[in-house]
């Protein structure tokens, strides 16, 4: 591991080569994580259709799975993908979106863990759940705060092999051994529709930045989201022009900037 390696860093060198990134999500965040990618430097790609999704993974440099809106045509899709991106060694991120509200839900994310992912990026009670443990979560909304769901996070990651990432307050991100907290965001950003998995979209950018170094990959995702929402909501007036601010904050934010205002600590 590069101790010394920076969120800053890390967004410089995805800028000066930006990635080209699958994106499979719902139909709720596909414009507005499209946008984001482009704003923090990446190529955004919706592909979900099961006859080419396995094709575009293997082209991509990072393939995401979000399964906000899931179908049995959508599901195959993301398994196609997902063995096309193991087989050529792309990382891929996967977002399973309240996966514990529907049996078919809690089936496809089944099938996609076995497929191995890179990393696993979910809210509190999305992860807790995953783990085998009783969330408060209702629909896509998390009622666990982050601290709760440490450990099911740390418990995931030895059992996949997988960095495991749990959004909210304070991010947390842990590959099983090391561990890493993350402040800053803002209170607007839950009230901003598909951020969350416009995120998840962006720790695809970063993890084909560097992709074997996925753990500082996603600490370096998560700070840059961390830095621009603090930024976008010290001159916003409430969710609807933080939205706007939050990509403009993206576009604009510097590798020294991101440097200097990354809240980043060891756990």
């Amino acid at each position: 591991m590069e101790d010394q390696i920076s969120p800053g860093l890390l967004l410089r060198e995805l800028r000066s080569q930006p990635p080209l990134v699958h994106c499979i999500t719902n139909f709720v965040a596909m414009n507005i994580a499209a946008n984001v990618l482009l704003a923090v430097g990446a190529s955004p790609a919706m592909v979900h259709a099961e006859e080419e999704a396995g094709e575009f993974a293997a082209i991509a440099g990072a393939l995401t799975i979000n399964i906000g809106t899931l179908s049995s045509g959508w599901m195959r899709g993301m398994e196609a993908a997902a063995s096309a991106a193991r087989e050529c060694g792309k990382p891929w991120v996967l977002d399973p979106v309240a996966h514990y509200a529907t049996g078919f839900r809690r089936a496809a994310v089944d099938r996609l863990l076995e497929l191995g992912p890179t990393v696993i990026r979910g809210n509190a009670s999305e992860i807790i759940a995953l783990a085998g443990g009783s969330s408060r979560g209702r629909g896509v909304d998390s009622h666990d705060g982050v601290e709760q769901a440490e450990e099911s996070a740390r418990l995931i990651a030895r059992a996949h092999g997988a960095i495991v990432a749990v959004t909210g307050v304070v991010d947390f991100v842990t590959d099983g051994l090391r561990a890493a907290r993350i402040a800053g965001g803002s209170a607007w950003m839950p009230q901003v529709t598909a951020l969350g998995c416009s995120l998840t979209c962006v720790v695809g950018a970063f993890a084909a930045v560097r992709p074997e170094m996925p753990f500082e990959a996603t600490v370096a995702a998560l700070a840059t989201f961390a830095v621009a929402g603090e930024t976008a909501a010290s001159r916003a007036d409430g969710p609807g022009s933080f939205s706007w601010r939050f990509l403009d904050a993206l576009a604009a934010l510097d590798v020294a900037s991101l440097d200097h205002q990354a809240k980043v600590f060891a756990a």
